[in-house]
């Protein structure tokens, strides 16, 4: 299926590893010239360069979106090559802390990572997109936005707020050719996840080798319909079709891409 992305230009945040990277791959091989973020400079290089080895086009803006200084910078850089038409509000953090373990300020900066750094993005990128009438905005959120879980609840809270930042953002964005929406991942099997996974196996009772212990950690922390966990590759291509004109009638949504780890009728 063609896409239509070709000549697009795209900032995916958080792209230097992990969904944000997968996202940003995949996006250069539909013929988008992506720009990749990270705090790490060198890490985001060399995503970059791998997009390039491949025949993409890959640009580098590097920067701490945690500040308003530091989002200017990665929002000028990023337009260096030319407007940005695709912003993937990826980057964040997670963390396992529970209800008696995060303190407020671990709430706060928990949002200021995960919503207050992406509402920076937008403030700097759509005005531009709503002058050409054409562009979207896409934020990766998690089914623990709509089904909460007792852990990572300063997490669970970021996500719903970036479910409803992207809604809110639609409708200011009706009748100008300007798409806001989400994909919703369940836990995505990134580098991170699978060594937490590996190294809890034993005491957990998950087996040795990954084909047991991926099966009896998924139906322990998050059953499913699917029986594993989610790969960014496919976060990846839920992302690139919001991305494109393709997705034009598509405004507020949720696309899960969980395995059916949300269990709802609606």
């Amino acid at each position: 299926m063609n896409l239509r992305l070709r000549g697009k230009r795209a900032l995916v945040t958080g792209s230097s590893s992990g969904i944000g990277e997968a996202i940003a791959r995949l996006l250069a091989a539909e013929g988008v010239a992506v720009v990749v973020h990270g705090r790490n400079e060198s890490r985001a290089r060399a995503v970059a360069e791998a997009i390039r080895a491949k025949g993409g086009k890959a640009e580098v803006a590097p920067g701490d979106l945690t500040t308003d200084t530091g989002a200017d910078a990665v929002a000028t850089a990023a337009q260096e090559g030319g407007p940005i038409d695709i912003l993937v509000n990826n980057a964040g953090v997670y963390g396992y802390l529970s209800w008696t373990e995060a303190t407020a300020a671990d709430w706060a900066q928990k949002y200021n990572i995960n919503v207050i750094a992406g509402v920076r993005m937008i403030q700097r990128l759509v005005p531009q997109m709503r002058e050409r009438h054409w562009g979207r905005v896409i934020q990766i959120g998690g089914a623990s936005a709509q089904q909460p879980h007792a852990l990572q609840p300063d997490y669970n809270a970021t996500l719903a707020a970036r479910h409803n930042l992207a809604v809110s953002l639609a409708r200011e964005l009706k009748d100008t050719g300007v798409t806001s929406n989400i994909v919703a991942p369940g836990v995505v099997l990134v580098e991170e996840v699978r060594a937490t996974l590996t190294s809890l196996a034993p005491e957990s009772g998950w087996g040795e080798a990954w084909e047991e212990i991926e099966p009896n950690a998924t139906r322990a922390i998050v059953p499913n319909d699917v029986g594993r966990f989610a790969r960014p590759e496919e976060i990846a291509a839920a992302v690139a079709y919001l991305a494109s004109p393709v997705a034009d009638y598509v405004s507020g949504a949720t696309i899960r891409v969980d395995g059916g780890t949300s269990r709802s009728v609606f």
